[in-house]
């Protein structure tokens, strides 16, 4: 078995420090980096990328809301088209800064409000991903179960890797419960290496309401600004390694 470990990170801003990219950069296979308006900044893209290269590892642009204070954790009621162009813009500015260092872009990911959002509204998910596949076809989408998204990935000719979220709750829709759900993060490691070991061995997530379902996962993602990220992440790859597995890069997967 074949699986990607990736994680969000980037998510600093100046000389503020969210995380511990540089150990989960030799843990993970793919990063999602924040492209500087939910989080991140030009120099902090650059040092992210800058780290993936020398260690194999895919990058992507990890988009949101423009929202610093509140982490892109709020929604916002934007206008659809400015909100077609806040994508396209931190798509643009993560690929330029990959491309000066040879080491391009392979994919993309909608982070907090806006992930949950388009992943639940198949009109914004349309609108959103055919604004993906004109700034670069060959991108993949690393999203959770989505319905609207993987719908509108192929109308629009794209690709997607569907991501289980070890450390998110979700609905009887497969869908991630809102973080204001009591429940919606799940901060004990050792349920969240037991909700991994299920999808390893059943391809299956319990939801909140305790209702089983299927979810085809391509990768795990670990949230690189959640409390013991690194030793959890430790866990996880070993877990896949002694069950036989191979940590393997998002774009190797679906090459």
């Amino acid at each position: 078995m074949r699986i990607d470990l990736n994680a969000d990170l980037g998510e600093g801003f100046g000389p503020w420090r969210m995380g511990e990219d540089e150990a989960l950069l030799t843990l993970v296979s793919s990063a999602n980096v924040a492209c500087g308006l939910h989080a991140g900044d030009p120099l902090i893209m650059d040092n992210t990328v800058r780290m993936a290269k020398a260690g194999g590892i895919d990058v992507g642009a990890h988009v949101g809301f423009p929202d610093l204070v509140g982490f892109g954790r709020r929604q916002m009621n934007i206008d659809l088209k400015e909100l077609t162009a806040l994508v396209v813009y931190q798509l643009g500015a993560l690929a330029g800064i990959a491309a000066v260092n040879g080491h391009p872009m392979t994919h993309m990911s909608f982070h907090g409000a806006l992930g949950n959002r388009v992943a639940a509204d198949a009109g914004l998910a349309g609108q959103l991903v055919a604004a993906v596949a004109a700034f670069d076809s060959r991108l993949i989408i690393s999203s959770s179960s989505s319905r609207a998204i993987e719908a509108a990935a192929d109308k629009n000719g794209l690709r997607v890797a569907t991501t289980f979220l070890a450390d998110r709750a979700y609905d009887d829709d497969c869908l991630l419960v809102p973080r204001s759900v009591t429940g919606s993060v799940i901060k004990d490691p050792a349920q969240v290496l037991q909700r991994v070991r299920q999808l390893l061995e059943e391809g299956t997530v319990t939801s909140l309401n305790g209702k089983r379902l299927a979810v085809p996962a391509h990768s795990i993602l670990l949230h690189g600004d959640t409390a013991g990220a690194v030793e959890l992440a430790h866990t996880i790859r070993r877990e896949i390694e002694h069950g036989g597995g191979r940590i393997t890069p998002i774009s190797r997967l679906l090459s």
